[in-house]
Parts: C-alpha cells; sequence; structure tokens
C-alpha cells in the first residue's frame, strides 16, 4: 500500500476503478448513474497498529483529502490535545527525547502553526458532529506516523513511531542462548526458583531451577550485567495450582512465612532489584473471594518485607478475561509496584493472539489498575515479528507503562529487530 504525503488526493484511483466497472458492464448515461447511486459508499475505517480505532465522528474525504476526527486519534498517539472554544482552535502537543512539537490550528483556517512557524494544510480543519476534522496525512508530516490508504477496503492504517517505552524481559527456560538480550532491556525477571508440590520455595525443577555455571558466565554475572548497563534484575518466583501447591502455600500462615523470608534473602543476598512474582492457575473454580482474598493477603505480606528490604515488587497476573478468576487487581495494585497482564493465554501458542482479548484485557486493567503500573505482557511463544507490533501498539495506545515479552530464547533477530521499530530499546 503507498504512503500518502501531506495533502495527497486518494480519490483518483476509486474514480477510474468505478468507470472500468461502468465500460466493463455497459451502462452508459442515466443507467450508469442509476446503478452507481443504488450502491452506497463503504464507510471509511481507521487503523490504528492493526487495530480497529473508535471514532466519535465517522471519517469523510472531501477535496480529495480523507478528513479524520483529530482528538481520536491524537490521544490514541499519546499526543497532548487542549480545544479552546473561545479562539476556535486546537492545541497538541508531543514531548519526545526532550524536545517538544507543538501544532496548533485554527478551525475554518489552512494556516497551521507548527513550533511558531506557518505551515498551509490543503484543506482547512472543520468541525463537524461535535468534533474537529483535520486532513490525515498532518500526522505524517507533524508527528512521524506511517499512513497507507487501501481503496479498495476504504480503510487508513496508520503506524505509529517508535517511542522511548519501558521494556522488560522473562530469562526462564532454555533462554541461555540469548543472554546476550539481556542488555536490552530495563528489567529483567530472571525464573530461577518455583514452589514445589509442598508448597515450599526450590531452586530445583525441570524448567524453573537455579542455573549452573557455563564456564565464566554464572547466574551472579548475568544478574550484575543486567544491573550494570542500567537495567533492573528482578528474582521470579514461578508456581501453578496444578496439584494444589498453591493451595497448600495460601492456607498455611507459616508455610507463608518461610516462604516470604526464604525469597526475600535469595533475592537480597544475590543482588537483585526486586521480586517478581508469577503464581498461576488460581480461581478456575471454588469460591473466588475467598481465594482472591488469600492470595491478596500473602502478596501483602510479600510486599512489606520486600519494602524493608528495598526491594520492588512485581505481579505477573493472568488477564481479568481469562478463566482464572483469583486475581483482585484492584486490591492487589495497592501492595505491587508493577503488574504485567499476561495476555497470552487465548490461543495457547496456537498462533498470534487475538487483538480484540487483548484490548480488552487491557481496558479492564486499567479501570482497575493506575496506568503508570501495569504492563503489557507479550508471549513470543504465540507471536512473530510480524505481529508483535500490533501488541505493542496496544499498550501504547492506553499509555500503559510498557510490555514485557517471554521469553529470551524464543526472540530471534526478526523479532527484535521488528520491536525496535515499536519502541526505542534501551
Amino acid at each position: 500500500m503507498p504512503h500518502i504525503p501531506f495533502g495527497t488526493k486518494i480519490r483518483t484511483s476509486l474514480l477510474a476503478a468505478g468507470s472500468a466497472l461502468v465500460l466493463l458492464s455497459g451502462l452508459t448515461g442515466a443507467a450508469a448513474a442509476s446503478a452507481a447511486a443504488a450502491v452506497p459508499p463503504k464507510p471509511i475505517s481507521i487503523l490504528l497498529d492493526g487495530f480497529p480505532l473508535p471514532f466519535p465522528a465517522a471519517p469523510f474525504v472531501t477535496q480529495g483529502t480523507t478528513m479524520v476526527p483529530f482528538r481520536a486519534i491524537a490521544e490514541a498517539l499519546n499526543i497532548q490535545v487542549v480545544w479552546s472554544a473561545q479562539a476556535h482552535t486546537v492545541t497538541a502537543t508531543k514531548s519526545r527525547d526532550g524536545e517538544t512539537t507543538t501544532v496548533v490550528l485554527r478551525q475554518n483556517d489552512k494556516k497551521a502553526a507548527v513550533n511558531g512557524q506557518q505551515q498551509l494544510l490543503r484543506v482547512a480543519p472543520t468541525s463537524k458532529s461535535g468534533s474537529v476534522f483535520v486532513p490525515l496525512g498532518f500526522f505524517s508530516s507533524q508527528f512521524g506516523a506511517a499512513v497507507n490508504w487501501d481503496g479498495a477496503a476504504q480503510t487508513v492504517s496508520i503506524t505509529s513511531p517508535a517511542e522511548p517505552m519501558y521494556s522488560e524481559a522473562f530469562y526462564a527456560i532454555s533462554s541461555y542462548k540469548e543472554v546476550g538480550l539481556v542488555r536490552k532491556f530495563n528489567a529483567v525477571s530472571f525464573g530461577w526458583t518455583r514452589i514445589d508440590e509442598t508448597g515450599n520455595l526450590t531452586l530445583e525443577g525441570k524448567d524453573f531451577f537455579w542455573p549452573e555455571a557455563a564456564g565464566d558466565v554464572t547466574p551472579e554475572s548475568i544478574v550484575q550485567d543486567a544491573a550494570d548497563a542500567g537495567g533492573k534484575p528482578n528474582l521470579m518466583a514461578v508456581a501453578t495450582d496444578g496439584k494444589g501447591e498453591l493451595t497448600k502455600l495460601l492456607q498455611d500462615a507459616a508455610l507463608q512465612a518461610s516462604v516470604i523470608e526464604q525469597l526475600v534473602t535469595l533475592a537480597t543476598d544475590n543482588h537483585f532489584s526486586g521480586i517478581t512474582l508469577d503464581f498461576e492457575g488460581l480461581g478456575l473454580s471454588g469460591d473466588l473471594p475467598a481465594i482472591q482474598q488469600s492470595f491478596t493477603a500473602f502478596v501483602k505480606k510479600l510486599d512489606q518485607r520486600a519494602q524493608a528490604a528495598n526491594l520492588k515488587l512485581t505481579l505477573a497476573l493472568h488477564p481479568l478475561n481469562s478463566s482464572y478468576r483469583g486475581y483482585d487487581y484492584k486490591q492487589l495494585s495497592a501492595y505491587a509496584d508493577e503488574i504485567i497482564i499476561m495476555a497470552y493465554e487465548y490461543s495457547y501458542e496456537s498462533g498470534p493472539e487475538p487483538l480484540n482479548r487483548i484490548d480488552e484485557a487491557i481496558r479492564l486493567a486499567v479501570n482497575a489498575v493506575p496506568k503508570s503500573k501495569l504492563v503489557l505482557g507479550i508471549s513470543m511463544g504465540s507471536e512473530t515479528d510480524l505481529t508483535v507490533a500490533g501488541k505493542i501498539g496496544l499498550a501504547k495506545r492506553y499509555g500503559l507503562k510498557g510490555v514485557a515479552f517471554w521469553r529470551l530464547g524464543l526472540m530471534g533477530e526478526k523479532t527484535m529487530s521488528a520491536i525496535g521499530k515499536s519502541i526505542e530499546l534501551p
């Protein structure tokens, strides 16, 4: 699909296609006009990073230019928008890398001010259905978003520009082959400990265990490497409730105290910056309020002990639209410094996760937790270099703190390149 520069006409191909259809069908004159009138125009739709963007009023074409509701797109691109009813102006501000772009548009005036310099629009901003509409190409020319037009589908595709964004990775199963990527992320959660079938903390097991040294490379040196690069290494404790191990832990106060003390000691002794808790499988059935309360009570105890040791607490949680309902996001956010939405259980690695389910998971989460604490989890067991940008785009659209990738060992050069086109890695 061709890129549309600022102010370019987009109806030419549509008119040509319409004329060809008339010639092929043999319709002329009044008959052709009647046939054309009988087919209602297809509404224009907008995709932002591959997912539909809702609008308060429908886009339209005038003078060969696509006009779109300014605020809807601007806010989805995290551009600050201020409307002055008195002056009939809209001011858009975007800061990036220490530089700020400020654009002032006036209703029915083709002259725009960009950082105080006048620029001429092809079509003046106009008010319709309670929204201010501007030429679509404006977002490409001033804010770096790539715009493509599909005339046949009547669809505009917008790709948000790469921006600085908090990024995290998981280091666990078979991750050593990509140990060099540890320095590429703001934080790394190391899955080297777990809760065993008795409800106790262990450093041994099949998938999550304390690794052995590989020559000069030791678990401690990997953690130190992450810290030296300016990142935050976290010790991740993993557990499921497949054999009731989490239930045993959450019902035994003495066991909880032991696990918490071991976990904090292990983290501090090995120079981790924080603890990531990945307790999965709670709330598939049973007394959901009681399950939620017991997990929240455990997290509260862990947070108190972690704070005393100057450790940050991250929770990796099933999404609120999953089958597991044992997690009270709102209550948990009072104790966690960060919550990772594990929005990757819908396809179970059979293919890319559905964007509509991830969108729903984010919307449910932001209703309960401040955006500044929310991180979107993305599984590279489900995604590819062709699909990962759509997931990152949703995190950007909602203004979440960042994204977290499960896991090192599944990334690959193509995926890292695709991620770098969506966010600026450290």
